[in-house]
């Protein structure tokens, strides 16, 4: 058996325990190889056109096919994203925008530190509310006069409502998505305190101004995202070798998270997801104690985050061979992701793009066993807009749209399989930003 160096890192293969007669399984989940250390086999940048999948796409450019953002020097994307929130704000019959929303600050300023307000003016200009902690970082902010730094000297609130009475705010937008009731009753008291009055006929509840913005990626982002895919791969990548029978799934989870920061990646993307054995069948399982078992499957959700900006991947291997109901749900798990990222194009919707993978499964006879949404936008949050659920509203996907698509089926008991990547739609297709395979047969380790 393989022992996990000192630094998750190693490359060379571990030694896996082999089986006579092990197999992947048959049908479409078997066409590739089942080397002892999986390779990446697939080429980047992919595009998957209508009635296509992966094996059979043309390449493509990949982020080319996302919108150039605007860039102005020193000031990057972020001055063209301001000035069209300005538009937006003017377009609400609104005088000021609050944002709250830290994801909603960093698209807009560039500023991942948190803790901090953006008002943005129907007049175009912005002042971005801090403290001491960050002075330094905001630094380049205020030298590009993308917004005017106030670094408060008191608590949020009371420095939030002196700077709006200061901007002279009568019309200002909060973020109902993000504000809470507290919040906004604490604030709307602040502003009678000095002397506004009909303070809460002030404040306006607004929705999605910037997740509207946020939905589509421009090339900037599609590059930041693919570098954050990027990085996870090569950390599975470097971390399989060293996956072996009797391994707790906490084990290989902090080989994971700890080789994605190596490589780059501020933080997981979320609580990374180490299902052996019957594990599986849980979609969002916590890793614990249960140790790998050969002959028994394991999935593996895992996303990194790099400057922001998040990646979002699951696969389902098998050490040595693979049982026989796990094989069975693989293939038609494999068949409703192919099929389904096929049909990804602007101006088909979201639903229509979910019922394909659905009635896949459903026909398969494992309709009940498939109980969440076939996907989701991906960004500076794990999970944004657009949603390819059942229970989510159906709308149009549109060029720029980055979404995951995740089919999967949970046998209670024996354990599940899930195979993800993340597609940036385009006019004609999609693009894979993934380059995994996702046969079964790569899937197996030996």
């Amino acid at each position: 058996m393989g022992t996990p160096s000192s630094s998750p890192k190693a490359t060379s293969k571990a030694r896996k325990p082999q089986a006579e007669g092990a197999k992947a399984p048959a049908g479409p989940a078997a066409a590739g190889k089942r080397p002892g250390r999986p390779q990446v086999e697939a080429a980047k940048g992919r595009a998957v056109g209508p009635g296509e999948t992966d094996a059979g796409a043309i390449p493509a450019g990949g982020a080319e096919a996302a919108i150039e953002p605007k860039v102005v020097e020193g000031k990057g994307p972020y001055a063209a994203r301001l000035a069209r929130l300005s538009g937006v704000i003017a377009g609400q019959s609104l005088g000021h925008l609050l944002v709250t929303n830290p994801l909603d600050v960093a698209y807009l300023t560039g500023f991942l530190g948190g803790d901090s307000y953006l008002l943005v003016g129907a007049d175009g200009k912005s002042v971005l509310l801090s403290d001491f902690r960050f002075e330094e970082e905001l630094e380049p902010i205020r030298k590009a006069r993308l917004a005017r730094v106030v670094i408060r000297s008191r608590g949020l609130l009371d420095a939030t409502a002196d700077l709006l009475i200061e901007a002279r705010a009568s019309e200002v937008g909060l973020q109902a998505e993000h504000v809470t009731l507290a919040q906004r009753e604490s604030l709307v008291k602040a502003l009678g305190a000095r002397g506004l009055k009909s303070a809460a006929k002030a404040l306006a509840a607004t929705t999605g101004l910037i997740a509207g913005m946020r939905e589509i990626k421009d090339a900037g982002e599609v590059r930041l995202i693919r570098k954050a895919i990027e990085i996870q791969e090569q950390a599975l990548l470097a971390v399989l070798p060293t996956i072996q029978a009797g391994q707790p799934e906490r084990v290989i989870a902090a080989l994971l998270e700890a080789e994605m920061k190596s490589l780059g990646s501020s933080a997981p993307g979320f609580e990374t997801i180490i299902a052996a054995r019957a594990n599986g069948s849980l979609p969002h399982y916590r890793a614990g104690d249960t140790k790998v078992a050969l002959r028994e499957p394991l999935l593996i959700d895992w996303g990194a985050v790099y400057k922001g900006y998040h990646g979002d991947m699951t696969r389902t291997f098998s050490l040595v061979k693979w049982p026989a109901e796990i094989a069975e749900i693989y293939s038609v798990v494999l068949e409703a992701h192919e099929a389904s990222a096929a049909a990804l194009k602007a101006g088909v919707t979201t639903g229509e793009v979910d019922a394909i993978a659905r009635g896949i499964i459903d026909k398969a006879g494992f309709g009940e066993r498939f109980g969440h949404g076939l996907g989701h936008g991906i960004g500076l949050q794990g999970h944004e807009d657009p949603r390819l659920s059942p229970m989510a509203s159906s709308v149009e996907l549109r060029a720029g749209h980055v979404v995951t698509i995740e089919p999967g089926i949970y046998l209670p008991g024996v354990g599940g399989v899930r195979i993800e990547d993340c597609y940036l739609v385009t006019e004609k297709g999609a693009t894979n930003l993934c380059s995994l395979p996702k046969d079964a047969g790569w899937s197996t380790l030996t």
